[in-house]
């Protein structure tokens, strides 16, 4: 694959994840709440806000990065792998969320997580 559609990738994934982080920090916090397992210490409201602030982060350094652009798509792989289980407890649980209202749809969506993981570390890859 080419270097640009590394870059269109990169920018697709860092655009998305500072919208999902503001989104997070705003106008779908309840919406977030549903993705958070009742098995996690915290309060639900404390870690969407966490998770918001982590993917602005992760999304402007996969923006701006150069240096470190590698190791910061190892980061969001990671952190796409990390919130995995919200995403399988929203299933589980049958938490309605962002037209997640079937467990079809909820079911569905578990497969998109291994897509964002590959992204991030494949956009973040230099080519060879």
């Amino acid at each position: 694959m080419s270097t640009t559609a590394r870059t269109i990738g990169r920018i697709f994934l860092g655009s998305s994840l500072v919208f999902a982080g503001v989104s997070h920090l705003t106008f779908a916090r309840r919406e977030f709440q549903a993705q958070v397992p009742e098995s996690l210490p915290l309060d639900p409201d404390v870690t969407v806000l966490a998770s918001g602030v982590v993917e602005v982060g992760l999304g402007s350094a996969l923006l701006l990065a150069r240096k470190r652009r590698r190791r910061v798509g190892t980061i969001a792989a990671l952190f796409f792998i990390a919130v995995f289980p919200g995403n399988v407890s929203q299933w589980m649980h049958q938490r309605d969320g962002f037209g997640l209202d079937t467990d079809m749809k909820r079911f569905v969506r578990l497969f998109f997580q291994p897509a964002l993981v590959a992204l991030a570390l494949w956009s973040t890859r230099t080519r060879r």
